[in-house]
């Protein structure tokens, strides 16, 4: 009987002690959940989304290049017989340069010259005929008024024979005519014997002495010029423009840039002639600047850095940097509305100072998050607050 009400009292304490365990874990479940339903919203620094207009300026690489080159070639062959200038030295238009020898060609203008005094001498011979047969032809013209005087015969002879003679006389004038090209040929083919400077500028390559043998350019690349010239007081420079850098490219604007030879000095140069047309293996417009150079400091085969301006026909939105997320699947910012979290895919452009540009569905004035991250999902209920100018710069 004893072990029976032991038994039962043993029972009685453990269902109670269960009891007991059960609701104080039922109050700490109840607890935890009132205090999570009163869980303050996370605060987010937010900043506002600016819009302008772009305007910088960004380093392309250049090359110098001069505004005319010649590579000189003789127009005739013949032997070089005096050349009176070298690498370095400055010309001018029509100076001569070299001088050639040629003895054929000599020859040939003493052949011209021969054959115009024949042919002059024909013509002049010509003309003293149709004289004397023209002034015969007049006489018995003027005899045959009188009846039975002149045959009429004999007439006819002398009035062909004045025919005859009018056309030699052209014959001959024409002679002398082709007598007088041929000779200012072969004069001018003459003239090619002296070498001249196209136009002004400086000899840059000098290949040839006196006494070598040279002759025309065949077309080969082996062949090799007597002389190169360049204007170097004018010169172009190239720049291999990226495409999305052509946009709001205008002639004449002025474009500064630098040199390592000069490191502390900026040049300048004017936009004078754009391509029109990207190359589809670089991506690149080719735009020309000519640049000023009557002190011949830059030379050309120079490769100048290039502080391209860089301009939009209209504003464009900004944000700072750490504004924009970037992930695998997405690049966007978080837009703050009435306190709800919003992810906007965007794309970034240029960074003009603490600032980059944004294109995509946001609009100017609108907050976003300083920082954005992934881990702000959207549909989050936040805490907006303004960021300040420090925050936005360390955040950068």
């Amino acid at each position: 009987m004893k072990q029976r009400v032991l038994l039962g009292l043993t029972v009685a304490s453990c269902i109670g002690f269960f009891v007991s365990c059960s609701a104080k874990s039922g109050s700490s479940t109840a607890a935890a959940g009132a205090q999570g339903s009163t869980a303050p919203a996370p605060t987010v620094e937010v900043t506002k989304v600016v819009s302008k207009k772009l305007a910088i300026a960004v380093r392309l690489p250049g090359e110098l290049q001069a505004y005319e080159v010649v590579a000189v070639f003789p127009k005739v062959t013949g032997f070089v017989d005096s050349i009176s200038v070298d690498r370095g030295s400055v010309v001018k238009a029509g100076q001569l340069m070299a001088r050639l020898v040629a003895p054929e060609i000599a020859a040939q203008r003493a052949e011209a010259q021969s054959k115009l005094q024949g042919a002059e001498a024909q013509r002049a011979e010509s003309a003293a005929k149709l004289a004397s047969d023209d002034n015969t032809y007049q006489r018995l013209k003027a005899a045959s008024a009188t009846p039975g005087v002149v045959a009429q015969n004999d007439l006819e002879v002398a009035q062909r024979a004045v025919d005859g003679d009018r056309a030699r006389l052209e014959a001959a004038r024409e002679s002398v005519e082709a007598a007088k090209a041929a000779l200012k040929s072969v004069t001018e083919i003459e003239g090619y014997l002296q070498v001249r400077a196209p136009f002004n500028g400086v000899v840059t390559e000098r290949n040839v002495h006196p006494g070598a043998l040279v002759g025309p350019a065949s077309g080969s690349d082996t062949n090799v010029p007597m002389l190169r010239v360049e204007e170097t007081a004018r010169l172009r420079l190239v720049v291999p423009v990226p495409e999305k850098y052509v946009a709001g490219m205008t002639e004449g604007a002025k474009v500064e840039f630098t040199v390592r030879a000069f490191p502390n000095q900026t040049f300048s140069g004017t936009i004078a002639r754009i391509s029109h047309s990207v190359d589809t293996k670089t991506r690149t417009m080719p735009v020309e600047l000519d640049v000023a150079n009557s002190g011949r400091r830059l030379a050309s085969g120079m490769f100048p850095e290039v502080l391209w301006p860089v301009r939009r026909s209209g504003p464009t939105l900004f944000v700072p940097p750490s504004a924009v997320a970037r992930t695998t699947e997405a690049t966007f910012v978080v837009r703050i509305r009435d306190g709800n979290a919003e992810w906007v895919n965007v794309q970034t452009g240029e960074a003009d100072g603490k600032l980059i540009e944004v294109f995509g569905d946001v609009q100017a004035g609108e907050d976003v998050a300083a920082r954005a991250t992934d881990e702000l999902r959207p549909g989050t209920h936040v805490t907006a607050k303004q960021s300040s100018p420090d925050s936005k710069s360390s955040g950068k």
